[in-house]
Order: C-alpha cells, then structure tokens, then sequence
C-alpha cells in the first residue's frame, strides 16, 4: 500500500499549532494563508463517482469532472478531436460532425491496443486542463473525478485518495437504468476496467455507495469534515497539497 503510507507520512511531518484559524471552503483564503488540499476520486463505472463530486461540491469543494473535461476536448474543432479522428477514422463521427462517443467506445473497449491509443490522445489534454484548472481554482478544498485517476498516475497529484465502491449487481442495474448501453456495452466496459480491490489498496477514503443516498452522503460528509479538521492547522511544513503564500 504505498500510496496510503506516502499519504500518511507525508500527514506525519505536519506541524500543527494549539489552535488552528477559522476555515471556510468556500472563501478561498484561510486568514493569512491560501490553501488547496487535492482530493481524487475515482471508482469504477456505475459506482457513483459523480453522485459523491456533486455532494462535495454542495458541502463547499470546486469539483473537477474528467470525464466532463474529455467531452469538451473531443468538440469539432479541437486538436483532441482531430487526432482521434485521424487514428479512428469518420466512421465514428455524426452525422453532424460531433464524434459519436457510444460508437467509439464500441471500438476501443474489448480492444486493449485501441483503447491505449485512444487514451494517448486524450490523456495529456485531459491532464494538461485540469492542472490549470487547480491553479485558478477559487475555493482552497478542490476534488477531482476521473475513473481513470490511478492508471494515469493522478493520484500521485492528490492529497487524499477516495474510492468509490459498490456492489456489482447494484452496479449493473444502475448501468442498465441509464438506457445508455447494451447489456453487451456494459460488459464489455466493465471488463476493460482495472481491478477495483488495487485502487481500495491505495485508498485513504473508501465510500461504499451501495445503499441509499443518505447513507452515502453521511460517508461523505465525516470524510469532508476530516479535511476540514486538517485544513484548520496553519501548516508550516510546506507538505505538498499546501502552498506558503
């Protein structure tokens, strides 16, 4: 687990005073100092990484959506969308020019060496905005979703990692609710997907979404309060996740 033990050492040089100032996540400014604490999220599809995002950004986090971020890069007109459409070819286009993203998905799960080439391209774009995004972020608590947040190496940028986990069959009659794939889609999808139990070894938060909302957010909300608990201590240590002003 040498992602949790980084964390926890990393937590273990902090110096803390007896009192630590009044914080808000919302006013951006912690006293004399400004201060973002990173928070990762991932999950494996159809667990609820979008349902837990939407929670911290109602209890004061500027949220980050991954996924919401590779929608916009693959508009016309972007590098993102001519490269894909170079190496998977206007097959995979609308008819109004737009990339026609359940066709492509078609393509590349099930197929290791086009998802690779796929993720290639997408990848560092994706990366390349979501670090600009955290460097004007407005509030200092600050969370990320990306169902591909470990195989990127992201977390390693995080704080704090948080897991989203749930149970399978929950997983799928969520994904088969949605309308958005086939039986065969969703298969296919989940198959391609890394081993859920690696990514929990790496956690410092697991948040089981198999129940109902409020069990969910109730999770949520004593994790939220355990950033709130670290982010009062005016560190004097530089740990990354904090910055001196």
């Amino acid at each position: 687990m040498p992602g949790r033990l980084r964390r926890q050492t990393s937590a273990a040089r902090l110096t803390l005073s007896a009192a630590g100032p009044a914080f808000d996540p919302r006013d951006g400014v912690c006293y004399n100092r400004r201060v973002i604490q990173l928070i990762g999220i991932t999950g494996n599809l159809g667990a609820g990484k979008s349902s837990v995002l939407g929670m911290l950004a109602e209890l004061g986090a500027y949220t980050i959506d991954a996924d919401q971020l590779t929608r916009e890069l693959m508009v016309p007109g972007t590098s993102v969308y001519q490269q894909v459409i170079e190496v998977f070819g206007p097959a995979i286009l609308n008819p109004d020019g737009s990339i026609d993203r359940r066709g492509l998905g078609r393509r590349v799960f099930g197929d290791p060496q086009a998802l690779a080439r796929l993720e290639s391209i997408v990848h560092p774009a994706v990366m390349e905005r979501i670090e600009g995004l955290i460097a004007a972020a407005p509030r200092p608590v600050v969370a990320i979703e990306a169902v591909k947040l470990v195989e990127a190496g992201l977390h390693r940028r995080c704080d704090v990692l948080w897991v989203v986990i749930a149970d399978p069959q929950i997983v799928r009659a969520r994904l088969s609710a949605q309308g958005d794939l086939s039986q065969d889609e969703i298969d296919a999808r989940l198959a391609a997907q890394a081993s859920i139990a690696e990514k929990v070894k790496l956690a410092d938060v697991v948040i089981d979404n198999s129940g109902t909302e409020e069990e969910t957010r109730a999770q949520v909300v004593r994790a939220w309060e355990h950033i709130l608990t670290r982010a009062q201590a005016p560190w004097t240590s530089g740990t990354r996740g904090y910055r001196d002003e």
